[in-house]
């Protein structure tokens, strides 16, 4: 069974892959539903960023879910 502190660091882990997809997904769908052209056109520049966070994000939850895997094989 891990210790507190490692369980907080594997919480901690998911926080940030949450967090980070998040941002990532609402960088990458923010273009299609925004009503302003301007928020538009500069949401439409920074699609690389949304990508770099989504993909960060999806590393973390899957390094968090490894994490759990190997834990119950144990």
């Amino acid at each position: 069974m891990p210790s507190s502190p490692q369980r907080k660091q594997d919480s901690e882990l998911l926080l940030k892959g949450a967090v980070c997809a998040l941002i990532g997904a609402i960088i990458l769908l923010a273009p299609y539903v925004a009503r302003s052209p301007d928020v538009r056109a500069l949401m439409a520049q920074v699609y690389l960023a949304g990508w770099f966070a989504l993909v960060l994000g999806c590393a973390f939850l899957l390094r968090y879910g490894l994490i759990l895997w190997r834990g119950r094989g144990r």
